[in-house]
């Protein structure tokens, strides 16, 4: 497996991991119907995987047998509460590739990517009820810090428990 940061032409194939990712782990947590009609094309128009700037989200891709099978996106904090945090705000493995170790390798790379960025605390949002994404976070320790949010994520309203952890050097 070959970590790498995403490139403009991966833009489809990081889309299609990502809608992959939210029907099957949202499921019996989002309505069926809005899972359903999630469509690549619509989310890979949003990405921008053309630069480095430090103020902009900046992703990695887990890219093995031909075919790219996760991704990773960091970003400086977003929230006014948590100033010179970084913030890992996307995560997702290609279901037919969980309990590979995928997940393991693009969190650790992510850390280390917000630490090299000059983060040394870092903040991730997960969706109340995934319980699968909890348990990955907290293995890898990050905590729940008791903050919670209503926020509107590809158009639908999600309700997201906040983690916390520090970051380390290698």
């Amino acid at each position: 497996m070959l970590l790498r940061p995403a490139q403009p032409e991966d833009a489809l194939a990081v889309a299609e991991v990502h809608v992959r990712s939210w029907q099957a782990a949202y499921r019996n947590i989002l309505p069926d119907d809005y899972l359903d009609q999630l469509r690549p094309e619509d989310r890979a128009a949003k990405y921008d995987f053309t630069g480095l700037d430090p103020g902009k989200p900046q992703t990695i891709v887990a890219f093995d047998e031909g075919s790219i099978q996760g991704f990773a996106t960091t970003m400086p904090v977003s929230d006014a509460d948590m100033p010179g945090h970084g913030e890992l705000c996307a995560l997702y493995v290609d279901p037919k590739h969980w309990g590979k170790g995928l997940g393991v390798a693009l969190v650790s790379a992510a850390r280390a990517q917000m630490y090299e960025r000059g983060f040394r605390h870092a903040i991730l949002w997960v969706l109340t009820g995934n319980v699968r994404a909890e348990r990955f976070y907290k293995n890898d320790g990050w905590a729940a810090d008791g903050v919670r949010r209503t926020a509107v994520v590809w158009g639908i309203a999600v309700d997201e428990i906040r983690y916390q952890r520090e970051l380390q050097g290698l």
